[in-house]
């Protein structure tokens, strides 16, 4: 295991705080970024090996200064910093700029830096699975987003967008110079949070069941993987996999009922939503709701697509956490 220093981008973030955790637990020196530092002094409270160590910094991925300075004397980096879909008013300002104009000042800082020697870099099953799908479809990682557009798949976009951009960087380099690449995709991240800004990502779905706001479910088939998982993927990705391999994290699929189900068994203490909304009415729901789309009804109420994680499974050795366990432990960690 490398003893140099390791930059985790967006660490105050769901995934990247678990990332910061896996590091320190086998005695990485870690150096954190946050748009707010204080708001990561959460990870200070983290249990930290021998030999490890953790440095919270500034970094703002539109200010290609601070990205500098947090990517200076680095030897590994991983990539966790993104924007939030979840809420955003600007698609193009909140979404595609940070992660596309982010990665740019990030491999401009690579390029300043003959330390970096490996990165892995936080994509998504958006960034694999087209718009337009059929119904029952299953993606690999040899699949695509290259039909996204600001107004129907802004996060498609942003997310294809970004690996797109580090990948040509990558290949563009001489051999001598390289580092090692590898990109982690996950799907709908659950799991146990450490703060409550964790809420406003794909946790939601789980908020939304624990607020009962409002207290139905929707027919919605949710792709998912746990958080712990997502993070311990990242951490054996800087010496495990193939250089330049794009790894998809997914440990299956429940429909929004079965999560309530789960939970009223797991956490029966709790009343839970059961009645599901007809794809008609989460239309009109849609219109109110701040984290319901009229697109998104329309691309995801009903539908469902799966995704193959063999190549995941055998090269990152990866075994998955049941998705009951990451359901239950999300929702006692609230």
């Amino acid at each position: 295991m490398s003893k140099g220093l390791i930059l985790v981008t967006g660490a105050a973030g769901f995934i990247g705080s678990h990332v910061v955790r896996e590091l320190l637990a086998v005695g990485r020196k870690v150096r954190a970024t946050a748009r707010e530092p204080r708001k990561a002094n959460f990870l200070r409270d983290l249990p930290i090996k021998e030999g490890g160590s953790l440095e919270i910094i500034r970094m703002e991925l539109l200010e290609h200064e601070s990205v500098a300075v947090a990517v200076k004397g680095c030897e590994d980096i991983i990539h966790c910093a993104a924007a939030l879909y979840v809420g955003a008013m600007d698609l193009q300002k909140d979404v595609v700029d940070p992660s596309i104009k982010g990665t740019e000042n990030l491999v401009a800082a690579i390029n300043a830096n003959d330390s970096v020697k490996r990165i892995v870099h936080t994509s998504s099953v958006a960034a694999v699975r087209r718009t337009d799908f059929t119904d029952g479809e299953t993606f690999s990682n040899q699949d695509w987003c290259d039909d996204a557009v600001l107004k129907t798949n802004a996060y498609g976009l942003a997310k294809a967008g970004a690996e797109k951009l580090i990948r040509e960087w990558w290949g563009e380099l001489d051999a001598e110079r390289k580092p090692r690449l590898v990109t982690i995709h996950p799907s709908i991240v659950i799991g146990p949070i450490m703060a409550k800004r964790h809420l406003k990502g794909s946790m939601a779905y789980v908020d939304h069941l624990l607020k009962r706001k409002p207290p139905f479910v929707l027919n919605s088939h949710i792709n998912m993987v746990d958080v712990r998982d997502v993070a311990a993927a990242h951490v054996k990705a800087l010496d495990m996999g193939i250089v330049g391999g794009r790894y998809i994290v997914h440990s299956g699929s429940l429909w929004h009922r079965e999560m309530s189900v789960i939970l009223s068994r797991g956490i029966p203490e709790r009343k839970w939503p059961k009645r599901q909304l007809p794809k008609s009415l989460t239309y009109i729901v849609s219109l109110f709701h701040p984290l319901i789309s009229w697109n998104w009804v329309k691309k995801n109420i009903g539908t469902t697509c799966y995704y193959d994680t063999k190549q995941t499974e055998e090269e990152l050795e990866m075994k998955w956490i049941p998705m009951s366990k990451s359901i239950v432990d999300g929702a006692a960690s609230v």
